[in-house]
């Protein structure tokens, strides 16, 4: 056997500890003191709340994956003052009691103080209350019932109030002849408050509802629903669902039931899977909703950039609208440098103005309501002239007033 001498042994480790040691520290070379310190840096961490699950998957899902898309693209240019974002993602299943769960573990758990969501009016106004009296922030690009902006301190949105969308559509209703109105609701905050808005204001011009449904999330045939509003011979159907598979059947169902008349909506039931499902059927229907401007050059770069990652799109201003809440968190959390510091962030939301996909020189008042951006009034195409470029609608103008 090969004898080693003591002295070159002892030699032959502490080489190789060196060794080792170097190659831990990347790839064998030593850093600066510089890079070191900038490696110790811990990342902003927020939480995320959309509905992954439950009434409002489809376009929960969208706000997720367009956040991941900006946070890639927010770390792959350096982070935020060289510190890398982090989400923290919680499934709010577009309800009260399921938010308020996935809250209280971002919270309590995670302990972040900073939240983008929720995907839902009903789980944004469940929660809200926690997060005012924590002085947590809760940032959404959604949530749109009215009730949101007596939320709190805390609570800000980029997604328009539902009371455009009513006053929006009751005169749209009256502009188009309608004097006599059905409506059929699915039982939750955000489809109740675009009914409520739309029946507020067409009644005020003259209108009046003949006869209204109401059907809970969990109900997949209308049929029996329906059959009982057309039996009044109302002038026009107002369609005001939380999901996009009820709002395609609702549609398709109607038809199949002999209904000729007009079909009035929302953002919703103008989504990508709501018109796959509705068909020819859903051709003429008119919506007010908010939509990405052709002309605004970030919001076509944005909506490419999906397309190519994930292969498709479905209600893009939603998406447009979770996009953009991640940059100005970031800008926000640029000026703060903390992401603990829940009411510098508050501060920050307060007094910006920002440019982005959903629209230019955006801000946000006193009750953390978006102003400067506005909704549009769309018409469904025929299928055959349905494309991913026109998301199958063409947008017909500003809605009417009184």
């Amino acid at each position: 056997m090969l004898q080693v001498p003591l002295s070159r042994l002892v030699l032959l480790v502490a080489l190789a500890l060196l060794c080792s040691l170097a190659v831990a520290c990347g790839d064998g070379v030593a850093e600066t003191g510089q890079e070191a310190g900038e490696a110790a840096q811990p990342p902003y961490r927020i939480g995320v709340m959309e509905s992954l699950t439950g009434a409002g998957e489809t376009y929960g899902n969208v706000a997720v994956r367009a956040k991941q898309m900006a946070l890639d693209e927010i770390n792959a240019a350096g982070g935020i003052n060289g510190r890398r974002l982090e989400f923290i993602v919680e499934d709010s299943q577009c309800s009260a009691k399921e938010a308020v769960a996935a809250y209280r573990k971002l919270t309590d758990v995670d302990g972040v103080k900073i939240i983008l969501g929720t995907s839902c009016s009903g789980a944004m106004l469940g929660v809200a209350p926690l997060a005012e009296a924590d002085g947590v922030i809760l940032f959404s690009g959604l949530a749109s019932n009215p009730d949101i902006a007596n939320a709190g301190d805390y609570i800000f949105r980029t997604q328009i109030s539902d009371i455009e969308v009513g006053i929006g559509t009751g005169n749209l209703l009256w502009e188009d002849g309608v004097r006599t109105l059905a409506t059929i609701t699915e039982a939750t905050d955000y489809a109740e408050g675009v009914r409520r808005t739309t029946v507020a204001q067409f009644t005020k011009r003259g209108g009046q509802v003949v006869s209204q449904e109401s059907y809970s999330s969990d109900v997949t045939d209308f049929r029996t629903q329906l059959s009982k509003l057309f039996d009044t011979d109302p002038d026009a159907l107002h369609l005001a669902p939380q999901s996009e598979i009820a709002a395609g059947v609702i549609i398709k169902q109607a038809r199949e039931l002999g209904y000729t008349g007009p079909i009035y909506a929302e953002t919703v039931s103008v989504g990508t899977t709501a018109l796959e499902i509705a068909g020819e059927s859903a051709t003429g229907m008119k919506a007010i909703t908010a939509d990405l401007h052709p002309d605004n050059a970030k919001a076509q770069e944005v909506l490419a950039n999906f397309r190519e990652r994930y292969d498709y799109i479905t209600l893009p201003w939603h998406l447009g609208s979770a996009y953009d809440n991640v940059y100005i968190a970031a800008e926000c959390l640029k000026q703060t440098g903390d992401d603990q510091d829940a009411d510098g962030f508050r501060d920050c939301l307060y007094n910006i103005t920002w440019s982005g996909a959903i629209g230019d020189n955006y801000s946000f008042d006193a009750n953390g309501e978006v102003v400067g951006l506005s909704r549009w009034v769309v018409e469904v195409l025929p299928v055959d002239e349905r494309t991913p470029e026109n998301n199958g609608y063409r947008v017909v103008g500003s809605p009417p007033t009184e």
